[in-house]
């Protein structure tokens, strides 16, 4: 198989990328500092270290070239962020999980500077938004507030995914991981990459726990959010975002210009993807209602604001005796200084859910024939559909939640359904 076309272009610009990348990572640095403290720090040589024998062997076992570009998903609920990498068939696949130390807050997304609740949603990752002299090691700015926050009048800033296991609005790895991400997305800069995503989501967004979650009052957002996951999951592409309406539209295409806080265009999405996320959409939300029906226990809409950190660091200090002094793990160094989260009320625990999760999906493959005809016909947005949209302007509660009952395909937020072996035309995995 021939190198991906990204391989040999922007290899032969990699001194001058490196440069310019060593200078905007310390420029950038002046500005930016973990989310909990702006205080600037000395530059290390943490954010040049190289990447390990072992992941540079693991991506060749991959057919993953080290500049290829890369995608970020972040889980709450599970306290798992994922790093997701370009093979050699052009699309993503999974290079690795990571445990994340520790996440403050609820599930739901940010409001407000002070709330201290880490973002859910799509952000655009640049050069610039990596610091190598934060206050917590390393840190990968998320650039919240994005466009959709800033039109729904959403305010806070220094959001980070950082290390030092501790955080205030942000996600914290451990100083370990965040210097192997922080590897990864300065690599794939180097490859050429322009800007990477990272999707946020309060929890894997499968109809299990849409149906858990049933009783949030964030649940017309996560619907909207579970669009842009189902255009990943089926296509695996990175979705390409706009927002118009103050909401997220995903893979739109228009002559017109999205405006976040206006009315939307008149927009169309490639037909195979429209076909699949609507098939999608109806198989989960059928599912979703079987769920319901059969008495799936829900959650409760709140923990306090205690936030969450993965169970493998969670029994690592509960066999240490708690927290007090440093302890090594398989995945990095918890400080002596971090605070666990209480632990969450006994009975939701997988066991408990048992009866109701159903076999893993088929992973199937999208093929998309070629970027002309992904760009061709599509589903398009029709005018009545556009005006009912504009009755999320009026709603009292979360900007997104007037959308929670909207059906159409492409317009209000996404009917709920489950991930199943549906067969469509481009053959992904969901």
């Amino acid at each position: 198989m021939g190198k991906p076309v990204w391989s040999g272009i922007h290899l032969q610009a990699q001194p001058v990328l490196r440069s310019l990348f060593a200078f905007v990572a310390i420029a950038s640095a002046v500005a930016l500092a973990g989310c909990y403290s702006e205080n600037a720090v000395p530059v290390s040589a943490s954010h040049v270290q190289p990447l390990s024998e072992r992941m540079l062997a693991e991506l060749e076992s991959r057919n993953m070239a080290k500049g290829s570009p890369i995608l970020v998903r972040i889980f709450k609920e599970e306290s798992e962020l994922e790093v997701w990498k370009i093979d050699g068939t052009g699309r993503f696949a999974l290079l690795r999980t990571y445990p994340i130390c520790r996440w403050s807050g609820d599930l739901g997304p940010k409001f407000q500077q002070g709330d201290r609740q880490a973002p859910e949603g799509f952000y655009t990752i640049t050069p610039g938004l990596l610091n190598p002299n934060s206050s917590a090691y390393l840190a990968i700015n998320t650039g919240f507030p994005n466009a959709y926050d800033q039109a729904n009048g959403r305010t806070g800033q220094f959001l980070m995914i950082h290390g030092d296991c501790s955080s205030a609005g942000c996600y914290a790895m451990t100083d370990e991981q965040i210097t192997e991400i922080y590897a990864l997305a300065r690599e794939a800069f180097f490859g050429g990459q322009k800007s990477f995503q990272v999707q946020a989501y309060p929890f894997r967004m499968t109809p299990l726990n849409m149906a858990r979650h049933r009783n949030s009052p964030h649940m017309a957002f996560w619907r909207m959010l579970k669009r842009g996951y189902d255009h990943f999951e089926l296509t695996r592409q990175e979705p390409k975002v706009d927002v118009c309406d103050r909401h997220y539209v995903f893979d739109a295409q228009s002559p017109s210009r999205f405006s976040p806080a206006e009315q939307c265009p008149v927009y169309s999405v490639p037909q195979e993807i429209a076909s699949a996320v609507h098939a999608k959409e109806r198989h989960d939300e059928a599912q979703f209602v079987q769920l319901v029906v059969r008495g799936v226990p829900t959650v409760a809409t709140t923990n306090g604001g205690q936030g969450g950190m993965n169970a493998t660091y969670l029994a690592a200090l509960k066999a240490n005796g708690g927290p007090g002094s440093d302890i090594r793990t398989a995945s990095g160094t918890i400080p002596g200084y971090v605070r666990p989260p209480a632990e969450p009320p006994p009975g939701l625990g997988t066991a408990s859910l048992s009866g109701f999760i159903s076999p893993a999906p088929r992973p199937s493959q999208v093929q998309f024939a070629s970027a002309a005809q992904r760009s061709g016909a599509g589903a398009e947005v029709s005018m009545a559909e556009r005006q009912a949209s504009t009755q999320r302007k009026n709603a009292k509660t979360e900007p997104d939640a007037k959308s929670a009952s909207a059906g159409g395909l492409i317009n209000g937020a996404a009917p709920m359904s489950p991930a199943g072996s549906l067969e469509n035309s481009f053959g992904l995995p969901r």
